[in-house]
């Protein structure tokens, strides 16, 4: 037996299932998870001392690779000064400026601890600014665990095929208006059975938790106008593209501003951390400002925001993002041509550096057509592809994300894995 199956046999009787968090028990693939030693670049060590190439960094904030030498450094200065106060620290000034200097539609920003901390305390705002209480939300889109939002939700839930709301009482959902996504024709519809009642639409401006699927043109744009018309807050849920997709964000990649914006991810660097920011006349009503209680002892931990500084300071470098998508690119069309060479059909998704790989002839544009494609053969491929070392996301749910420190090497040694990969399938 292997230490990572001593370990996970370890871990099932101390932990439910295994781990601290769904998907990583890996029981959509089969098979027993492997348990990291360290990380570098971007090749993740697992206990057996196996090195694999790693497209999933920590699903997505590892876009300079693991423990780069300067966030490393930062992060070392910060420790040392000490771990937390409770206190204001001169780091979260400075993290928050850069935050508001790079997205659009942020004026203010109030720091968290992670991505579902940061769309809870949007949509508490939201309903408290719009004095409303119904939220539309995407059939498929995941904004993190809580209750008001994992109705019909992606990532997790859709990997492990778990019913979205078990505890959560019936009074809490039925506020969550359901619609697909890309579906304007559902939007609309939406506003208009609840005219008057909706605080928000909380979406994903790229799908990243049923698969990457891109907003088809028009479908971002006409959310804005509807919010607008309704007077209903528009949140753009950037925990996974912001700063991944461009430095601005979706918003900046497609010129759509939301009213209220969730970030997390990349803005710590790989440590938890999350953010959501708006407008200043939105933002004032968050206490002690304003009467909307949100609160965080380890809120702008000076350890996080170091890694965040260090992480986002790098970025700003000239020609990152385009580096970074060239690479993604070259990805892509080594896939198309490994899968066209078998006579496997696939549907590549990508945006950036994210992507997805699913298996079937039909475009992917919502939940339903993810979930329409083969699941069950993209779990092959995932074993295929990580038996020669190459760790993909162990789900067809989630997306494959790219990291700078990703060489042509390593990309060719995975195009030419995946071309044997989709061979084998057909065969």
């Amino acid at each position: 037996m292997s230490k990572s199956s001593e370990l996970f046999e370890m871990a099932n009787a101390l932990i439910p299932g295994g781990v601290n968090s769904p998907v990583r028990a890996w029981k959509a693939m089969g098979g027993d998870p492997f348990f990291v030693v360290r990380g570098k670049g971007c090749t993740l060590t697992d206990e057996d001392g196996k090195i694999y190439l790693d497209y999933v960094g920590s699903w997505g904030p590892m876009i300079l690779g693991h423990a780069h030498s300067e966030v490393v450094a930062a992060v070392e200065e910060a420790a040392r000064d000490g771990l937390s106060f409770g206190a204001p620290t001169r780091r979260e000034v400075d993290l928050a400026r850069m935050i508001v200097e790079a997205v659009p539609s942020i004026e203010k920003v109030r720091l968290v601890n992670s991505g579902t901390e940061a769309t809870l305390s949007a949509i508490r705002l939201a309903r408290a600014y719009t004095k409303r209480s119904k939220i539309i939300k995407t059939i498929g889109g995941y904004h993190g665990h809580h209750d008001a939002l994992l109705a019909a939700a992606g990532s997790g839930v859709a990997t492990l095929a778990i019913p979205s709301t078990p505890g959560v009482p019936d009074s809490v959902v039925q506020d969550t208006v359901l619609v697909p996504y890309n579906d304007i024709d559902a939007a609309r519809d939406a506003f208009a059975r609840h005219d008057g009642e909706i605080a928000a639409v909380m979406v994903e401006p790229i799908a990243g938790n049923m698969g990457v699927v891109p907003p088809q043109p028009g479908y971002l744009e006409t959310l804005r106008v509807l919010c607008t018309e309704h007077e209903s807050i528009l949140i753009f849920d950037e925990v996974m593209t912001g700063f991944r997709v461009a430095y601005g964000g979706a918003q900046e990649l497609y010129g759509v501003l939301p009213d209220l914006t969730t970030l997390g991810k990349i803005i710590g660097g790989g440590l938890p951390i999350g953010a959501y920011g708006g407008s200043h006349e939105i933002m004032k009503r968050v206490a002690p400002e304003g009467d909307v209680y949100q609160a965080g002892t380890l809120s702008g931990n000076p350890v996080a925001t170091a890694s965040g500084i260090a992480t986002l300071q790098l970025l700003r470098s000239s020609g990152f993002y385009e580096e970074l998508e060239k690479k993604a690119q070259k990805l892509m069309r080594g896939f198309q041509k490994g899968a066209d060479d078998a006579g496997v059909p696939i549907q590549i998704n990508s945006v950036g550096s994210m992507m997805t790989v699913f298996f079937t002839d039909k475009p992917v544009v919502d939940f339903a057509s993810a979930g329409a494609a083969d699941g069950k053969r993209y779990a092959k491929f995932w074993r295929s592809m990580l038996d020669q070392g190459i760790y993909l996301p162990p789900s067809p749910f989630e997306a494959f994300f790219l990291s700078i420190s990703h060489s042509n090497r390593d990309l060719d040694r995975t195009i030419n894995n995946a071309a044997l990969a989709f061979k084998s399938l057909s065969e």
